[in-house]
């Protein structure tokens, strides 16, 4: 049994420690913490922490993939641990990214702690459907045995409840996040539910009461089920009372902040702001519908296939506004096809990941596919994406797909969820009984062609070469490889040191295969008999400035040089210009531009921190030219910062080259050929 306690105390630890923790939270997979400083972080040594299925930094939040239900239990652990930390409003950090990326990011915030009662609502509509719907010879279960009437009864009005009283949930959640008191938020979503206003779905069926206030009359309509309306009522909420507690006087604050909050805020809810955006809801979600209706299955296709990239981003989180818009209004939608969308991208990746699990030899990776694949299918699929289809890129096309494929199905037959639940094999919960056939048809569409195309990928690109899954099993292995694994092996390490000219600033760089001892690197990364005894090189990489470079123990950042984040070199620049080290892809670019990561196509994880405390200036006097996630070339510009200027914020420019895979691995340097340019190779040595 895991101990939760102790992997709550590795997870502070390898995190920078309690002081280095501003804040703690979860959502349905990850933990998410707001650290000071990221660069205290080992994710390496977190990888290897018990029950971590992956780790990556988004913006300024740091995340880890624990799994559904287990990262309530390590985050309930860490909360306990760190104690209550309040943190004062000039700590909080700033909102980093574009307009659509915070906007993004809010939705998330406000609506990842509603959830579970949003699912719960669903699941339960979804036990009723199966109690009255027609299954069984043309009649419902309850129609065959009465006495289960009063049973199905009871179960609709708590599946209803969640919906009749979302404004509550959603007036709580989203005036806690704009600022204000999350109670005064609940409150105005109590007041636009109550029982005296004309509940909302029966718009047009009954007369609506009005208020007859001094000759002007305003409609008393309730908004049971609406999204919109909530959040902007909640925001002015919030404003409202954010500025009346800097005005009003100590003594009248508690008395008169709230009246006046209420007060003001109501009057603006029923005069304008309710009834413009309850109709921009009911337009959004029937123009969103009107669309995916028109297109029929190309429609679904295109949004089942970009779905995936979707969940990378965490734009998925907002559509939850949307799906509960069209699920409270599912008399006119017809349900929500945005749930059935997310069930054929689930059960796709989980297939592809099964079919990694069955055609990998590597140990570690089949426990890895064998857990988050079952997980993908069951509705959790960070696990199956961070874990395994992106590291191998392939398996994550062949999942975008078969997501598509089983999405066009569904949209082609109009198959359509009533309801919110765990989008995957246990959606059918969430379907109407007639939907059954095709949803099961739709999720085997999926599953089929992802897990097809794997295979074929795999044999196709040998992607137990390309990814580390190969060079890591040569590691482990050592002799016991045979002729024809080992010639793979130096195939593919042998692309890291291929021989090639990179231009950096006008200034040539060769990166050819370097000789040491006779031998070349490829040679000696799976040859164990080589001369380079237990230290065998795996790759060469090359200095990212022009510059003087010391061994990263000489440092002049103490935390660098102790080597708690992995061993490296320090350059003390010449020039500003930061370029890639090696070939791979950019998977982490820090909000502020001065620091970034790299996977580089031989396997290794580097990481450039460009200026010590640099993070300080947030951003100034640093240009970026990549974006993250692309792939870049040995010699390709990264970024560039403005030596002067750092030196004039009395900051030292000294740069750092890391590779976070920590002590067991050693880093040498050596001159290359380079023309009388500074940029001397690296070799990197497994201990």
């Amino acid at each position: 049994m895991m101990d939760y306690a102790k992997i709550a105390s590795q997870v502070i630890e390898l995190s920078g420690g309690k002081g280095n923790i501003r804040s703690v939270a979860h959502c349905a997979t990850r933990l998410r913490l707001q650290l000071r400083n990221n660069d205290l972080r080992n994710e390496e040594a977190i990888s290897d922490v018990e029950g971590v299925k992956g780790v990556f930094l988004t913006q300024s939040q740091f995340q880890i993939i624990f799994g559904a239900g287990l990262v309530n239990l390590i985050c309930d652990e860490v909360q306990k641990q760190l104690g209550t930390v309040q943190e004062s409003r000039e700590e909080e950090p700033e909102e980093k990214g574009n307009a659509v990326q915070r906007f993004i990011k809010m939705l998330s915030d406000i609506f990842v702690p509603i959830i579970p009662a949003i699912v719960a609502g669903g699941l339960l509509m979804g036990l009723n459907n199966l109690l009255t719907s027609p299954l069984i010879g043309g009649q419902s279960l309850i129609e065959l045995y009465p006495q289960w009437q009063g049973l199905a009864s009871a179960i609709n009005t708590f599946a209803n409840a969640p919906f009749t009283f979302l404004p509550v949930l959603i007036g709580f959640s989203a005036t806690k996040k704009f600022g204000g008191n999350p109670f005064l938020g609940a409150a105005m979503g109590m007041i636009m539910v109550h029982p005296d206003l004309l509940n909302a779905y029966q718009i047009g069926v009954a007369q609506a009461p009005v208020w007859n206030i001094f000759g002007f009359e305003i409609a008393a309509i309730g908004y049971q089920g609406t999204v919109l309306p909530v959040l902007a009522v909640a925001w002015i909420l919030a404003t409202i009372e954010k500025r009346l507690h800097k005005v009003t006087p100590t003594w009248l604050d508690n008395l008169t902040t709230p009246l006046l909050s209420i007060l003001i805020t109501s009057f603006m809810t029923f005069i304008f702001v309710g009834p413009i955006l309850r109709q921009a809801g009911n337009l959004l979600a029937a123009g969103i519908t009107w669309t995916y209706n028109t297109l029929g299955p190309v429609g679904g296709a295109l949004f089942g296939f970009v779905y995936a990239p979707i969940t990378m981003t965490g734009m998925h989180h907002s559509f939850i506004a949307i799906e509960t818009q069209l699920l409270a209004n599912s008399a006119q939608t017809g349900g929500s096809f945005i749930f059935s969308t997310a069930s054929m991208n689930n059960v796709a990746q989980g297939a592809a990941v099964l079919a990694v699990l069955l055609m990998t030899k590597n140990e570690k990776i089949k426990s890895i596919c064998s857990a988050s694949g079952i997980s993908a299918l069951l509705g959790i699929t960070e696990p199956a994406m961070f874990g395994v289809t992106l590291k191998l890129k392939y398996p994550f096309y062949a999942a975008m797909t078969g997501s598509a494929v089983g999405s066009a199905y569904l949209a082609g037959t109009r198959t359509l969820a009533q309801a919110l639940g765990a989008a995957g094999l246990p959606g059918f919960i969430s379907m109407k009984p007639d939907h059954y056939l095709n949803f099961a048809i739709g999720l085997a569409l999926s599953m089929a062609v992802s897990f097809g195309l794997t295979i074929v990928f795999w044999k196709k690109f040998g992607l137990e070469r390309q990814d580390g899954i190969g060079k890591q099993a040569v590691r482990e292995t050592g002799k016991k490889r045979g002729t024809e694994d080992t010639a793979d092996a130096v195939e593919a390490e042998s692309e890291a040191v291929v021989a090639a000219a990179v231009e950096v600033e006008g200034a040539a760089v060769a990166a050819g295969t370097v000789k040491a001892e006779g031998t070349t690197i490829a040679e000696r990364a799976v040859d164990p008999e080589s001369p380079a005894g237990p230290e065998r090189t795996l790759a060469q990489f090359y200095s990212p400035m022009n510059g003087r470079i010391l061994p990263v123990s000489q440092s002049a950042d103490e935390m660098f040089a102790s080597r708690a984040l992995g061993d490296g070199i320090a350059v003390d620049p010449a020039d500003g210009l930061v370029c890639a080290p090696c070939d791979g892809t950019v998977t982490m670019i820090f909000p502020t531009g001065h620091a970034m990561g790299i996977a580089s196509d031989s396997g290794f994880e580097v990481l450039i921190h460009a200026g010590i405390d640099t993070v300080k200036l947030n951003g100034e006097g640093f240009e970026v030219f990549v974006e993250q996630g692309k792939h870049v070339k040995k010699g390709d510009r990264l970024l560039r910062m403005d030596l002067d200027f750092i030196r004039s914020q009395g900051l030292n420019p000294q740069t750092m080259m890391i590779f976070t895979e920590g002590a067991a691995l050693g880093v040498e340097v050596f001159p290359a050929e380079s023309g009388g340019v500074d940029h001397r190779a690296v070799e990197v040595r497994r201990k």
